[in-house]
C-alpha cells in the first residue's frame, strides 16, 4: 500500500516537470542533436576528385633508369623517390592549385600539359651525381604520352688528378682551378671557373661539372719547409703549372668532357727560388683600394699584394719578367702599368706612376627618315633628350682573364646630353651597343670598326668614338616550317622556338634573336642590311658562338640564308632545327 502511493507520487512530479515550457524546449534539441548525429553516421564524406602523375626518371645520356631520385614539385608539397626501375608516381587533387606549365629537370626545362584536362604540373628531379643546375638554362619541351612522363638527368661530369713534386713526392694543400670554355656576347672566352685543394696524397677532384672544354693550372704556392722559412734563408715557391706540365696557358693542353665523364689530368710541379719584390705606388689615394694583377713568363699568372700603409705593391716572385697593373675602383679611378725583371736578387723597383682612367666621348650622327618619333624621360629630375633616350653603351675587355667593363656616365646637369664612357682603364675592349630606334649603321674609333674589331685605350684623354644611326632597315618575318614539331603537346601557352639571325662573315649586318610567338610566326621590324644566317632551334641558344666564323662552321649546311637590303619587307620559312645540347 505504501508503495503503491509513493510510485503514484514519483508519476505526478515527472508529469509536471516534463510539462513546463523549459523541458519541452530541452527535449527538442537532444532530439535534433541526435537526428543529426544519425545522419553524420550515415552519410558518407564526399570523396575529393584526384588525379595520378606518373613516369620514369633517366640518364640524359645512357637513357637508363635512375633509381632513388627525387622527384618534388618546385613548392615542396609534394615528393617521392623512384623506385628500383626508376618510376614515380603522385597522387594529386585534380585542383591542387600548383603552377601551371613547367616540368624541371636538372640543365633542362621541361613542359607537360595533363592530357584530358588542359592543366599543367611542376616538377623536379634531382640525385647525387648528377647536375642540379639553374631552371633557367637551356629549356627543353616535350609532350606526355599516356600521361607517362620521362625526366632526364644530366650525369656530372668529373676532372681529377694528382699534383706531385719532383721525384713523384705528393704535394698536399695545392690549390688546382679549372678554366672553362664559355660563350660570352657570341665570342668564346676562357672563364676561371671552380678550384679545390690537394689532399696530403696530392689528389684532386672537381665534380659537377658540365660538358665542356676546360684547363686545369695550380696556382703558386710557397715552399712551406720550417726549414726553409728560417731567417736569412733563400725561399722557395712553386709557380703555376698548367695540365699537362707546361708554364704557357696558351701551349695547355685542352680537355674535352662529355656528360658522365670522368679524366684524369695529373700535374708535376717543380720548386724555384723565389724572391722579394717591392714597387712603390705614386699619386694614389692612400684610402682607395686598388687591384694589382701580375703577367708573368709565357703569360702565366702570379700574385702580389698592396699594402695600403706603405701604399706599395709587394710579394715574392722567382726570376722573370713581369707586367704588374694596378687600377683603383669607384668614380675618378686610377691606374698604372710597370715592367719589371726579378733577377735572382731582392727587387726594388722604381715607383709605379697612377694616372686618371679614360673617358670617351660618343659622337652620334642620327640619320633617320622619320621625323615623327617623339620620346622623353626623367631620371633624378634630369630629362634626357636625343640618344640618351635610346641608345645604350658600353665597353668590356676583350682579354681572358681580365674583367675590365666600362659604361655611359649618368647626366650631371638637366641639359647633359654627353654620352661619355667614363673612367676606363687602359686596355683591349670591345664595344656593345644597343638602340631602341633605328639600328646602328657604323661605329668606328679612327680607322677601327668597333662593331667587328677590338680597340685599344690607354691612359689619358681618348678620340671620340663616332656612330652612325639609321632607320631605314630592313623587316623579317616568317613561320616556322613545321609549327607541330615545335608544338607537339599541343598546349599552345607556351612559346617553343626561338629564331637568331646570324650576320655572315665580313657581312655588315648585326645578331638579332627573337622568340616564335604561339601561332608559330615571328617578325623582327628593324634588321640592319646585310648577309644572314636565319637559325630556329627548340630551345634558346644560351652557347651560340655567333661572332665566330670557326665556331659556326656546325651550322654551315642548317637554317636559310638571306640578303636584305635597306628598306626591304622579307617573308620567310624557316625549318626548326632540334637542339641537342
Amino acid at each position: 500500500m505504501i508503495s503503491v502511493r509513493m510510485a503514484d507520487r514519483r508519476r505526478r512530479r515527472l508529469n509536471s516537470t516534463y510539462s513546463s515550457p523549459s523541458c519541452w524546449l530541452l527535449l527538442f534539441f537532444m532530439s535534433f542533436a541526435a537526428s543529426g548525429q544519425v545522419l553524420a553516421q550515415t552519410q558518407e564524406p564526399k570523396a575529393e576528385q584526384t588525379d595520378t602523375i606518373h613516369g620514369t626518371v633517366v640518364n640524359t645520356v645512357t637513357r637508363a633508369p635512375i633509381a632513388r631520385a627525387l622527384v618534388y614539385s618546385p613548392d615542396n608539397r609534394y615528393a617521392t623517390l623512384t623506385d628500383g626501375d626508376g618510376h614515380f608516381e603522385f597522387m594529386v587533387p585534380r585542383n591542387s592549385g600548383m603552377a601551371e606549365g613547367m616540368i624541371f629537370s636538372g640543365p633542362l626545362r621541361q613542359t607537360w600539359s595533363y592530357a584530358g584536362h588542359h592543366r599543367g604540373f611542376q616538377l623536379m628531379a634531382r640525385k647525387p651525381g648528377f647536375l642540379d643546375l639553374s631552371i633557367d638554362q637551356n629549356p627543353v619541351f616535350i609532350s606526355s604520352s599516356d600521361d607517362d612522363l620521362t625526366i632526364s638527368l644530366l650525369p656530372e661530369g668529373i676532372i681529377k688528378g694528382r699534383v706531385t713534386i719532383t721525384g713523384g713526392e705528393p704535394a698536399g694543400g695545392i690549390v688546382v682551378q679549372l678554366f672553362s670554355q664559355q660563350v660570352q656576347d657570341g665570342l668564346l672566352r676562357w672563364v676561371p671557373g671552380a678550384s679545390t685543394q690537394t689532399n696530403s696524397a696530392g689528389e684532386f677532384r672537381v665534380a659537377e661539372l658540365q660538358p665542356g672544354t676546360y684547363k686545369v693550372v695550380t696556382k703558386e704556392w710557397m715552399d712551406n719547409d720550417p726549414a726553409a722559412s728560417l731567417p736569412g734563408t733563400q725561399l722557395y715557391g712553386f709557380p703555376p703549372v698548367y695540365f699537362p706540365g707546361v708554364a704557357d696557358f696558351s701551349a695547355a693542353g685542352t680537355i674535352e668532357l662529355g656528360a658522365g665523364q670522368s679524366i684524369q689530368a695529373d700535374l708535376p710541379i717543380v720548386s724555384q727560388p723565389y724572391f722579394q719584390v717591392r714597387i712603390p705606388v705614386a699619386n694614389g689615394n692612400a684610402n682607395a683600394g686598388f687591384n694589382v694583377s701580375i703577367e708573368g713568363p709565357r703569360s702565366a699568372r702570379f700574385e702580389l699584394g698592396y699594402n695600403m700603409q706603405e701604399q706599395r705593391v709587394e710579394g715574392m716572385l722567382p726570376s722573370g719578367n713581369y707586367v704588374v697593373r694596378v687600377s683603383s675602383f669607384g668614380p675618378d679611378s686610377v691606374s698604372g702599368t710597370a715592367r719589371i725583371r726579378v733577377r735572382g736578387a731582392p727587387l726594388e723597383a722604381p715607383a709605379m706612376m697612377l694616372k686618371p682612367n679614360s673617358s670617351i666621348p660618343i659622337n652620334v650622327k642620327e640619320e633617320f627618315t622619320d621625323t615623327t618619333w617623339s620620346g622623353s624621360a626623367t631620371i633624378g629630375g634630369i630629362s634626357l633628350h636625343g640618344p640618351r633616350l635610346y641608345l645604350q653603351a658600353s665597353v668590356e675587355s676583350a682579354d681572358d682573364f681580365e674583367q675590365q667593363r666600362g659604361s655611359i656616365r649618368p647626366p650631371t646637369a638637366p641639359n647633359d646630353d654627353a654620352l661619355v664612357l667614363e673612367s676606363v682603364s687602359p686596355g683591349r675592349y670591345w664595344l656593345r651597343l644597343s638602340t631602341a630606334r633605328g639600328y646602328v649603321a657604323s661605329a668606328t674609333l679612327g680607322s677601327t670598326d668597333l662593331l667587328r674589331q677590338p680597340f685599344m685605350i690607354a691612359s689619358g684623354a681618348s678620340a671620340p668614338i663616332e656612330v652612325t644611326l639609321r632607320d631605314d632597315g630592313a623587316e623579317l618575318d616568317g613561320t616556322i616550317a613545321s609549327p607541330s614539331d615545335h608544338n607537339a603537346s599541343g598546349d599552345s601557352s607556351v612559346t617553343r622556338a626561338w629564331v637568331y639571325c646570324v650576320p655572315l662573315p665580313e657581312s655588315s649586318g648585326q645578331f638579332q634573336e627573337i622568340g616564335v610567338s604561339d601561332d608559330g610566326k615571328f617578325v623582327i621590324p628593324m634588321m640592319a642590311p646585310g648577309d644572314y644566317r636565319i637559325l630556329v632551334f627548340n630551345r634558346p641558344q644560351f652557347r651560340l658562338p655567333y661572332r665566330d666564323a670557326q665556331g659556326m662552321k656546325p651550322y654551315a649546311s642548317k637554317g636559310l640564308l638571306v640578303h636584305l637590303a635597306a628598306g626591304q619587307k622579307m617573308t620567310v620559312q624557316v625549318p626548326i632545327i632540334a637542339a641537342t645540347e
